[in-house]
């Protein structure tokens, strides 16, 4: 008999997929700022959430794929009593915390939110820490309680390699939709959380580029509408799809990203490759951008800002409006300024002329203003018709500065009789790293707002004080850190989840 021939050797994947498993395998150690603003995430994200199950649309589409097709001992759906597989209930985490565009942002050359990952991250920890269900195939349980801790430090990652691959790579500028980026790092971290190795994380990171990318049809007009508020969840779902796959044993792609003619760069990008703009680490962490007072796209957010400093000045002279100027970044005259009819509440949030007017009018801007019969006040589309948007090239300069990273807007009004408002500028929105102090107290309320529309007074006041208690939190397994946030009652069959306390 001839002998065996030698094992071979793994073979060489894109220099790509080595560096970002080479990262969620050992990752550098990260700061105590990092670690910090990764709880204040996590708080923030299942507080847009809870918010999220009082939108009907958004509750229509959650729930097991088939009606009572529960799972005992499944993932959990914050705010409600469903049980469900961790692949669905992936998608379900993931599409609360992005339906209401409350959630934290990433800006760069592709822009996103992170914390979308935490859909497939909640989801999968949950299911893992309980214990009580049956495994896939291929993944054993771990050897040790899953802890908030382990999920801080995975949401870092997650945070990191989605960050870092939009600081360069604009695939916004080829029709594809951020949550691309989702798909990748939930796919790498979900495959390092259900035990798999080194090797595995290449296969499954392989298949979530082959995967392409949705368009963003969805977020521009003519077409906006409310698939912009589930893509991420769907991302985030397909990326937990993807690791349990890799762990049952599917093969990877060594050179998904630069196979000639049929890998990511030469279909997707004619050719350009794709690049990590700096080493992975915890950088995007530390500078993610809180949405903290407003729910609107968040190149938008200092405009509204601005025009709220003006509303005392303008809102008793809305008959003398004769002309009203946005200056703003690149990026905002691209996605957000929108002129003609306004279709739906995606499309509003997603309107620059539309947030600025409500809030010269009122002052404010709540989730309430994108939604009749408010969104159909004459006296909005009035101001709208009077803007002009207009680039400020610094501003742009400004945007993808690193040190920088503003987000910048300034509005200012002309009055009929030849007078006008100052010109209000504000660089930096309240969630930037810049502002982190001033907008902590006020992130804490909103948790407490967004969280007591669905859930107890009493239980929102334990939950705001684990909050302030980091090591008691981190060292909590995951599954009993989401107990207090689902009810125990058992719900009756006409009792939507949204309603459930």
């Amino acid at each position: 008999m001839s002998p065996a021939p030698p094992p071979t050797s793994d073979p060489l994947f894109d220099p790509l997929l080595e560096a970002i498993a080479d990262y969620v395998v050992q990752p550098p150690p990260f700061s105590a700022e990092a670690l910090q603003t990764a709880r204040d995430c996590l708080w923030d994200s299942l507080g847009c959430g809870l918010l999220a199950l009082t939108e009907p649309r958004c509750v229509a589409l959650l729930g097991p794929v088939v009606p009572g097709a529960t799972l005992s001992g499944g993932a959990r759906v914050p705010g409600t009593d469903w049980e469900l597989d961790p692949v669905t209930a992936a998608f379900n985490i993931g599409t609360l915390i992005r339906w209401l565009d409350y959630n934290d942002t990433w800006l760069a050359a592709e822009w996103g939110h992170p914390s979308d990952n935490f859909g497939g991250l909640l989801a999968v920890a949950d299911y893992l820490a309980r214990g009580r269900a049956t495994l896939p195939r291929g993944v054993s349980r771990p050897p040790a309680p899953l802890t908030i801790g382990v999920l801080l430090a995975a949401a870092i990652q997650a945070y990191e390699i989605q960050g870092v691959l939009a600081l360069e790579n604009a695939f916004n500028r080829v029709g594809l939709d951020h949550v691309l980026l989702v798909r990748i790092a939930t796919t790498a971290l979900i495959t390092r959380l259900l035990g798999g190795t080194r090797r595995q994380v290449l296969d499954a990171l392989s298949n979530a580029w082959i995967d392409g990318g949705a368009l963003r049809t969805y977020r521009h007009a003519p077409n906006t509408g409310s698939r912009k508020s589930w893509a991420a969840g769907d991302a985030t779902r397909r990326g937990v799809q993807l690791a349990l796959w890799t762990l049952a044993g599917e093969m990877g792609y060594p050179t998904a990203l630069t196979t000639p003619r049929w890998g990511f760069q030469d279909v997707v990008l004619g050719g350009r490759p794709i690049v990590l703009a700096r080493p992975l680490g915890c950088y995007v962490m530390e500078n993610i951008l809180f949405k903290v007072a407003f729910p609107v796209e968040f190149h938008a957010q200092t405009a509204v800002e601005a025009a709220i400093q003006l509303h005392p000045q303008v809102a008793p002279r809305l008959a003398d409006v004769a002309r009203i100027r946005i200056e703003t970044q690149e990026a905002a005259v691209r996605i957000i300024s929108k002129t003609g009819p306004l279709r739906n509440p995606a499309d509003r949030d997603h309107c620059l002329q539309f947030a600025v007017a409500v809030a010269l009018l009122q002052g404010t801007l709540t989730a309430d203003h994108y939604h009749e019969p408010a969104a159909l006040d004459p006296r909005v589309e009035r101001l709208r018709d009077l803007m002009e948007v207009v680039e400020e090239p610094r501003y742009s300069r400004d945007y993808l500065d690193p040190d920088k990273r503003s987000i910048a807007n300034a509005v200012q009004v002309f009055f009929r009789d030849g007078n006008a408002t100052p010109r209000v500028e504000v660089e930096y929105p309240l969630g930037h790293r810049r502002r982190r102090a001033e907008a902590l107290p006020l992130l804490r309320e909103k948790f407490v707002r967004n969280a007591g529309a669905v859930m107890p007074a009493e239980t929102v006041a334990r939950l705001l004080e684990l909050w302030n208690r980091s090591e008691q939190l981190d060292a909590l397994p995951v599954d009993r850190f989401l107990a207090d946030f689902c009810p125990s009652r058992a719900p009756a069959p006409d009792d939507p989840p949204a309603r459930r306390r």
